[in-house]
């Protein structure tokens, strides 16, 4: 069978990969063309595109960039026709990814999307273009489910890949960890501010004004694939500071606490028992026209999949030194910090354990064959 996947940042490249590991398993004969990135690549088949030409940040970097958007959507079109898969599978990303699905369903092609647009965040008006256009979805988080039955759409739910991801990876002792990383024997903060140049400048700075305050931790910047060193190097400005690249998840098994910026990361940071302060910034403009469509009462997916506060999240304005510094203080030690522990467990039972990407595999090759 021929497959033909989308995915559009560092994420959807690794639950990408996995699922590309799947599908080879499930159907030997498997032809994979993709729109990823290096995670994607080295798990096989053909890269088109790669994500890092299209991280558009917000309402006003997309809106900047919109001639070089709609020459990729027309460039993806063309090239989904020339390879005419069985089906097309799009991977979250959803300002993309519907466009392409709303001309994919019309010219005949079989459409699945694995983990859904976060319509249940905003403009829940968009489900009844999902219900057109996509023939299978599958959703990695609890309570997608329950939201798309109330509008009479059935869907998967695979259980989270991340899941997998972690337990899959290849562990590193702590102790070759700091040697290999030349870190000292004081407890580890982990930074995780995103993987965005925009995203990293407004989260690094504030984070890392804390340092000083902390002396007798030492603070571990977590670096993107996709930026070099030397962007990171001007915020660094004292020995105290550490940059690994590539490597967070090794980072967060030896974490003693971590300021993550809301995103997949709040789950990752979660599953490996982390204990965590939530922070988001963005653009005046964009934040003021979030706040009027999303409607959720929490922005990390650890407090959404809960359905209450377990981790604190700092957003906008309230993302300052002073109140991240008092946040920090809670989860080093004392009760805050046990109860995160406690909820975390009860996390990781709700999203259902392992084997998410070979479920959602075997539901498309089955349905491909029927």
């Amino acid at each position: 069978m021929k497959y033909y996947l989308l995915a559009g940042e560092a994420s959807g490249d690794l639950h990408g990969s996995n699922l590309i590991k799947a599908l080879k398993k499930e159907d030997t004969n498997a032809n994979i063309r993709f729109w990823g990135g290096d995670l994607m690549q080295a798990a096989g088949g053909t890269l088109v595109k790669h994500y890092k030409e299209r991280a558009f940040m917000g309402f006003t970097e997309v809106i900047m960039n919109l001639s070089k958007i709609f020459k990729l959507i027309s460039f993806c079109k063309e090239d989904i026709k020339n390879f005419n898969p069985d089906v097309v599978i799009f991977i979250d990303n959803s300002g993309f990814n519907l466009r392409i699905a709303k001309w994919a369903k019309a010219e005949g092609f079989r459409t699945n999307y694995y983990i859904s647009p976060q319509v249940w965040a905003s403009r829940a008006s968009r489900v009844k273009k999902i219900k057109r256009d996509i023939d299978n979805m599958f959703v990695i988080l609890p309570f997608v489910k329950p939201f798309y039955e109330k509008y009479n759409y059935k869907v998967h739910f695979v259980g989270h890949p991340l899941i997998d991801a972690i337990a899959d990876r290849k562990p590193i002792s702590e102790s070759d960890f700091r040697k290999t990383y030349n870190l000292n024997k004081k407890p580890i903060i982990a930074l995780l501010p995103g993987s965005r140049k925009q995203e990293i400048t407004k989260m690094l700075s504030v984070m890392l004004s804390l340092v000083d305050d902390f002396k007798d931790y030492q603070f571990v910047i977590a670096g993107a694939p996709s930026q070099e060193l030397s962007f990171y190097q001007q915020f660094i400005k004292t020995d105290n500071v550490k940059f690994i690249s590539n490597k967070t998840y090794d980072l967060l098994s030896v974490s003693f606490a971590a300021l993550v910026t809301s995103g997949t990361a709040t789950l990752e940071t979660a599953l490996f028992k982390v204990p965590q302060v939530v922070c988001y910034k963005g653009s005046a403009i964009s934040y003021h026209i979030a706040k009027r469509i999303i409607t959720l009462k929490f922005i990390s997916l650890v407090n959404l999949v809960m359905d209450k506060e377990v981790v604190t999240e700092l957003i906008q304005h309230d993302f300052n030194k002073r109140k991240l510094k008092q946040e920090l203080e809670k989860i080093l030690e004392g009760e805050k910090r046990k109860k995160i522990f406690e909820d975390y467990y009860e996390l990781e039972k709700a999203l259902g354990g392992k084997g998410a990407s070979k479920k959602t595999a075997k539901l498309i090759y089955e349905s491909i064959k029927q």
